[in-house]
């Protein structure tokens, strides 16, 4: 068993931002976890992943990533190449297999209404990226959040490319097979159908399912405590384990 402290690295998705864990993180330091939050560039899937493994890279000890939303996409690819993460955790997150992606994955059910809230405008780097319009952010991806920070919210969300929600997981083994994995999501998720969240969770035999009633996709938001509780459950059971080779 490592005697090395793990650390929480949190990787927000599609129309959040880095502070959207605030909540999650607070109560982590309190059970003195150390924790950090990244900046998603949001841009594509192999250069998103290549970013959170610098990120990792530069972090000592072992590791354990959590992602939200798309960020479930990078922390899926990024671990494939980084021998210190010793856990995955998806809080409304995706979990492709190899030749998934994220879109392929949300289609895959029926329920999602994300596709009519969006917003679409061509970028300079080539194709297009997605927001979600701010009259309709506060029902489609936080109806459980105070009218006031969900506003806030839509205003600060970070844009996605259709590019990085499109592109495929390339790693030849999808690392949720051999570490692992823990999964909370609401039962009101309107962006990811909870339909595919139960699917996912079960595909990779994970080590806890939280199914949290009344919860909307921005549960990291509304329901930080329960979030908080799983990753700390994580965090235990994954410092007994050795980092995956």
């Amino acid at each position: 068993m490592s005697e090395q402290v793990t650390t929480v690295v949190l990787v927000h998705g599609a129309f959040a931002e880095s502070a959207s864990w605030a909540g999650v993180a607070r109560l982590l330091r309190e059970q003195s976890v150390d924790t950090l939050a990244v900046a998603n560039p949001l841009r594509s899937l192999a250069d998103d992943a290549r970013y959170l493994r610098d990120v990792v890279a530069a972090t000592p000890g072992p590791v354990l990533l959590v992602g939200h939303s798309y960020g479930g996409a990078v922390i899926t690819a990024a671990a494939a190449e980084l021998p210190s993460v010793v856990g995955l955790v998806y809080v409304a997150g995706f979990a492709p297999d190899t030749g998934e992606s994220a879109l392929d994955l949300s289609s895959r059910f029926p329920g999602s209404t994300l596709g009519a809230t969006l917003q679409s405008y061509p970028i300079s780097s080539g194709g297009v990226e997605f927001r979600i319009a701010p009259s309709a952010f506060h029902q489609q991806f936080a109806a459980d959040v105070v009218p006031a920070e969900a506003d806030i919210m839509a205003l600060t969300q970070r844009p996605v490319t259709e590019n990085a929600l499109a592109e495929p997981l390339a790693a030849p083994t999808a690392p949720w097979k051999r570490m692992p994995s823990w999964f909370v999501f609401g039962d009101q998720d309107r962006n990811i159908p909870v339909a595919a969240h139960r699917f996912m969770a079960k595909r990779a035999r994970s080590s806890l399912t939280e199914e949290v009633a009344g919860a909307s996709h921005a549960l990291a938001v509304s329901q930080p405590e329960v979030v908080a509780q799983v990753i700390a459950q994580a965090v235990t059971a994954a410092a007994r384990m050795p980092a995956s080779a």
